[in-house]
């Protein structure tokens, strides 16, 4: 078996050696016509990969600026190296704790080498985001929905790894991943607006109630205080009387003491106690 594999490849490069002679014959016999046909040009983020009666020629890909190619038995395919933009269709994805949201994407990608490229799969670029898109819903799919809504970087940063990892081996570098929108159902996004307000309320709720506490802890001290002191409690009348003057000047507020009020009460009692 070997010894006639040897010959099969005996045979096919001498025929090989034929055909290019004969190549080489047919350019010098229609000089300066075949240099137009032979001699191409690649941009500067371009490549050429090269095919020679079906096989790769020594060297990678050509470019970028001119380069020869033999007519008949050669042929080529252009590589182009910019970076591409891939927006990745909406996808319907059931998370981990079974919720349906709908997650698109962006992918950043571009050709690293142009020979694996052509060589190892037949569209890297259409293989490429196929993956991308299997790649998004698995791994939405191995999350909850609040790690999805609140962790959007650390997801981007491992669809990425996995992207890059997955299409090395076709000549391909994902350069980003970024996840553009989440979308929720409806219900869910009133049951959610729904149960932030309950929370908000509640918590309002909370700091209204310590806030009293601290106010009722506060007037028993300033109590104590006034108390303790009756001429404290003529200061505070003064105060509020300069206060209530500074902010409405034609408001003129005397305060008059209950002890007063009851002492009349009780001489008006008197009187007619002895009429």
């Amino acid at each position: 078996m070997k010894n006639a594999e040897d010959d099969t490849n005996g045979e096919a490069s001498t025929c090989g050696r034929i055909l290019i002679f004969l190549s080489w014959v047919l350019v010098v016999l229609t000089m300066p016509f075949s240099l137009l046909v032979c001699f191409k040009v690649v941009q500067e983020y371009e490549r050429a990969v090269i095919f020679r009666l079906g096989r790769l020629m020594q060297g990678g890909a050509k470019g970028p600026g001119i380069f020869f190619i033999l007519p008949c038995i050669d042929a080529y395919a252009r590589v182009d190296l910019r970076t591409r933009t891939y927006d990745v269709p909406p996808q319907e994805v059931l998370t981990k704790d079974s919720v349906t949201v709908s997650v698109d994407a962006v992918v950043y990608y571009r050709v690293s080498n142009a020979t694996v490229s052509i060589a190892n799969v037949e569209n890297a670029h259409h293989s490429t985001r196929l993956l991308a898109q299997t790649t998004l819903r698995n791994t939405m799919g191995t999350r909850h929905l609040h790690e999805i809504l609140s962790e959007r970087m650390t997801i981007s940063g491992s669809m990425q790894l996995s992207l890059d990892e997955a299409t090395e081996a076709w000549g391909i570098k994902v350069e980003r991943v970024e996840i553009k929108d989440v979308r929720l159902p409806v219900q869910l996004q009133r049951a959610m607006a729904a149960e932030a307000e309950a929370a908000r309320e509640a918590r309002a709720k909370v700091i209204a109630a310590e806030g009293e506490q601290k106010a009722s802890r506060a007037l028993r001290e300033a109590s104590e205080v006034i108390g303790d002191s009756p001429a404290a409690l003529q200061l505070r009348y003064l105060q509020t009387l300069n206060t209530i003057s500074a902010e409405k000047n034609s408001t003129i507020v005397f305060p008059l003491p209950i002890d007063i009020l009851t002492y009349f009460m009780k001489s008006k009692e008197a009187f007619q106690a002895n009429q």
